[in-house]
């Protein structure tokens, strides 16, 4: 095992510049967790905010810092009462980046091994590390916070990527739980989200959404999962059935311009905010990989860069016009 290994780090907070290349030591694994050589690093809206600073109300950052939450790969070594994982499994697992540990940007990460769920033959590590933060995101919009269900409908808003591929995997989650789907996109996405299984796609940049939504659910949709955020869905409460759900992705902007608490209240619209939970992701990462190997679920478009251009997949996250996933190729020469 060597003692050192390559990561992208930061020593400051600021743009996607102060990223850069080193050399750092390997993680050592401790009880329940294991060390996992990473293939591949999934790139996510919140790495740049944690890039910028905008976490540290939840963790004390460290520098060197290592970003990326994350990653899959293959186990290298498991620590005391790492039960049910073995070296030379081939894993997806979410890092600790979270509670203030070095991320997936790195050639070896540490996780806990009640977030580590072994990749069926079928699906690549590319293609997994698009999945923990994104998919867990969705999850919990579709089901925690908008407990939809067969025979209802719902509006993904930003249904191309939002939110890092949320809004790709929250269509199929709706589907695969039985309900009907409108999502706003691009005009070049629209295509897109029809083949992920949205019965209308409406283009964002339309004078008046509700109003093609309305055609298609007169009487409300059950759930809006708002990937988006920012004042980007003006009367939201509008579009939904009095009573029921807007599941607001948290974006983790200060000043952002929420939904109309007031228009909420008089529908009895209840706006949830979303995001990912620690406890809840590991069996909800296994749930998302089982759906993957029936076929409920597939991968977005990925676009892969090299470790060494976290910068360049940074600048594409924050311009908030990706489709599908960015992913980071870590192991490899050309990495």
């Amino acid at each position: 095992m060597p003692r050192l290994m390559r990561a992208m780090v930061i020593d400051r907070f600021g743009g996607p510049e102060v990223l850069r290349l080193a050399e750092v030591p390997v993680p050592e694994p401790g009880p329940g967790e294991v060390l996992i050589r990473v293939s591949h690093a999934g790139v996510n809206p919140a790495d740049w905010k944690c890039r910028e600073g905008w976490l540290a109300p939840f963790f004390e950052y460290r520098f060197p810092f290592v970003l990326g939450f994350d990653l899959a790969g293959v186990v290298v070594k498991a620590g005391e009462g790492s039960t049910g994982v073995a070296p030379g499994d081939r894993v997806l697992a979410y890092s600790k980046q979270g509670q203030g540990e070095w991320g997936s940007y790195a050639e070896y990460v540490r996780a806990s091994v009640d977030g580590v769920v072994h990749l069926p033959p079928d699906l690549g590590e590319a293609e997994a590390a698009a999945i923990p933060t994104a998919g867990i995101t969705a999850w919990e919009g579709v089901f925690e916070a908008g407990r939809l269900g067969a025979g209802q409908k719902v509006l993904v808003h930003g249904g191309a990527g939002g939110a890092g591929g949320v809004g790709s995997y929250a269509i199929q989650l709706a589907r695969h739980a039985g309900a009907e789907v409108a999502a706003t996109c691009g005009p070049a996405n629209q295509d897109y989200v029809r083949d992920l299984g949205a019965a209308l796609a409406i283009d964002y940049r339309d004078g008046d959404i509700g109003a093609k939504l309305a055609q298609w659910a007169p009487q409300g949709v059950d759930l809006i999962l708002d990937a988006v955020g920012c004042g980007s869905l003006p009367r939201a409460p509008e579009m939904v059935r009095r009573g029921d759900i807007i599941a607001a992705i948290a974006t983790l902007v200060a000043d952002e311009a929420p939904h109309d608490a007031a228009s909420a209240a008089q529908r009895d619209v209840h706006i949830v905010p979303t995001m990912g939970n620690y406890a809840r992701s590991g069996a909800q990462l296994r749930q998302l990989v089982a759906l993957f190997g029936k076929g409920g679920l597939r991968s977005p478009p990925l676009s892969i860069l090299p470790l060494r251009e976290a910068a360049e997949a940074h600048r594409r996250v924050q311009s908030g016009h990706v489709r599908g996933k960015i992913v980071l190729r870590v192991s490899g020469a050309e990495a």
